[in-house]
């Protein structure tokens, strides 16, 4: 490790006390740390942009602001006498040396598959001291996670308990069933209802993704970018035709459409 490292970590925690200061910014003393939420998901998801990007430059730049959040955030809690950077850097280095006693230990692993139950094991008995803060496991997968990763985790979660359809052909049966049933709510003309099936309908795909060894959130983002590719390679096709997307029929949007996706 470079030598520096240490010494440049030490340098940002004084930068940040050097904020919260006396004689600090006005802005970054009334920081707490509900208000600092916000800026720490959206830095997260900077970091993920910039990684699918590829660019080093601009990876590095959002890891150290993703750096700079948490660093603020232990000030924070250091400032309540609650714990320092020094705490938050132990635990994380126990909890890993604990969840890996193949590594650190004397335990053998033959597979990433039973690595994996052997950590969700140790998690599981880490747990039991945390009933206040997690009443159940599942619940211990972070509610502010995006919708599909969190039903991804959640169903990951009740899989390695034995709850799971053996196979994909069940759950594409189930996929279908979930469709029909959406399909009968819509006739009822109750929004809850239709809302509600078409959870279930959306929980069931992710278990697909799951089983598929694919993540959902991934899988759906993907979609996201490659629909904005086509839609503007469309508007693209009718402005050589001196036409716009808007106010066009469906039978030329749909001519539009097919040839985007020839391009």
């Amino acid at each position: 490790m470079n030598m520096d490292t240490g010494r440049l970590f030490l340098d940002l925690m004084e930068i940040v006390a050097r904020l919260r200061g006396p004689d600090g910014c006005p802005w970054d003393k009334k920081q707490t740390a509900p208000s600092l939420k916000s800026y720490l998901i959206e830095e997260t998801h900077e970091l993920a942009q910039a990684i699918d990007c590829g660019e080093p430059d601009h990876i590095r730049e959002e890891l150290g602001d993703l750096l700079f959040q948490v660093v603020f955030l232990c000030r924070i809690y250091e400032e309540q006498k609650k714990f320092d950077a020094a705490g938050a850097i132990e635990a994380i280095c126990q909890k890993m040396i604990r969840r890996h006693p193949h590594v650190f230990g004397d335990v053998t692993v033959a597979s990433p598959e039973e690595q994996k139950r052997l950590w969700m094991a140790i998690k599981a008995d880490e747990q039991e001291g945390k009933k206040t803060i997690a009443p159940h496991f599942l619940n211990a997968v972070p509610a502010t996670l995006p919708a599909l990763r969190r039903a991804q985790r959640v169903s990951e979660r009740a899989a390695h308990t034995g709850f799971d359809w053996p196979d994909l052909t069940m759950i594409f049966a189930k996929l279908d069933e979930e469709v029909q049933e959406l399909k009968q709510a819509m006739t009822s003309n109750d929004p809850a209802l239709v809302l509600e099936e078409l959870g279930d309908l959306l929980f069931t795909a992710v278990n697909i993704s799951r089983c598929l060894g694919a993540n959902a959130e991934d899988a759906l983002h993907n979609a996201t970018t490659k629909f904005i590719r086509r839609f503007i390679t469309m508007e693209e096709i009718f402005a050589e035709q001196g036409q716009s997307v808007t106010g066009a029929d469906q039978e030329a949007m749909q001519r539009g459409w097919d040839e985007a996706k020839k391009r």
